[in-house]
């Protein structure tokens, strides 16, 4: 009879670590895209995961060639990710990464390619639009437009916002009537504040400015918007202390880590990742991938949370799924249908 109940509870604990290892809990990527294979260059290219050397030139050289030369040869990373080759092995292997760890994703990009994504898996995909005044003229998404959309409830999220590349600062009065759109509707914005790639005015965005990546910026736009959700990408990196200063000012401001927890150099994620802990504000810092054209790094992303050797285990899962859980403010019900 002993030898029976032992073999019981064996068997109950192993199938218990089986669906444990099948169905892990449940992650909130607040920042990825649906991209296309080639909408970062003609070629499969590698990205640094992490890099371990950022932007190294000599001035008499294309900075723009050099760049490339290193994606493909890896010459400033010890680890990299490689991107698919094609459209349909792009959506696969991304959709085929959620479904593995268990991630539920806000996920912007093209708006047919985003519902596209959204029919294929429509459980995992949170349909977000990108946007930037280049995209505005194309595409004639104005005040008006973007209305329709978001009251259509085809798309949950406005960003990613890019104008950081455009030169034009959040606060600036251009954007003032998008922000009170997002205000009026109550949906969530995210808005690009931080790095883009290195050295970015010399390969593609020639209006980008450092200055830009200071959180400083979205100041006056939350002093107007005090009821708006608004998240800053990239958690300003690497504007540490100004971070700080607008945590603490504006107690609505959210971050995710989009981008900086697999490419920068570890030691440097986890020295900022830290300090915006230690300063109080783990409650709102949410998990992002910034996956574009390289589905590995969402697996990356995660795995540098759970890794990190300051944060508890209450805190890495505020990090990966309870706090954007509150500031999507998904119900009970959905929170539940994600476990």
């Amino acid at each position: 009879m002993l030898k029976r109940v032992i073999f019981c509870l064996i068997f109950l604990l192993i199938a218990r670590l089986l669906i444990a290892q099948k169905y892990p809990l449940p992650v909130i990527d607040m920042h990825l895209h649906a991209y296309g294979a080639k909408d970062q260059g003609p070629e499969s290219i590698h990205i640094g995961a992490p890099f371990r050397d950022l932007g190294l030139n000599d001035p008499k050289d294309d900075f723009r060639k050099t760049f490339t030369n290193a994606l493909k040869t890896n010459a400033w990373a010890d680890h990299y990710l490689t991107s698919p080759s094609t459209d349909d092995s792009m959506r696969l292997l991304t959709i085929a990464a959620l479904k593995q760890y268990n991630v539920y994703a806000v996920t912007s990009g093209e708006k047919d390619r985003v519902l596209d994504w959204k029919k294929v898996e429509p459980n995992r995909i949170i349909p977000a639009l990108d946007w930037d005044f280049g995209l505005a003229a194309k595409e004639g998404l104005t005040p008006d437009s973007l209305e329709r959309i978001f009251k259509s409830g085809a798309f949950k999220v406005f960003g990613e916002i890019t104008i950081q590349y455009e030169g034009i600062s959040p606060g600036d009065s251009a954007f003032e009537p998008y922000l009170a759109m997002a205000e009026r509707l109550d949906i969530p914005v995210g808005i690009h504040v931080g790095p883009g790639p290195p050295g970015a005015p010399y390969i593609s965005s020639p209006k980008y400015r450092a200055r830009l990546h200071s959180p400083f910026g979205l100041e006056e736009a939350l002093l107007r918007h005090p009821k708006l959700r608004v998240y800053a990408m990239h958690a300003g990196w690497p504007m540490l202390d100004d971070m700080l200063a607008m945590l603490y000012t504006h107690p609505q401001l959210y971050v995710d880590l989009a981008a900086i927890c697999f490419m920068i150099p570890q030691k440097e994620f986890y020295f900022y990742l830290e300090r915006l802990v230690n300063a109080g504000f783990g409650k709102r810092i949410m998990f992002g991938s910034d996956n574009m054209v390289w589905p590995g790094a969402i697996a990356v992303g995660i795995d540098a949370i759970n890794k990190a050797p300051f944060l508890n285990a209450t805190q890495k899962r505020d990090i990966l799924f309870n706090n954007a859980a509150g500031f999507l403010r998904l119900t009970e019900e959905e929170i539940k249908s994600m476990q």
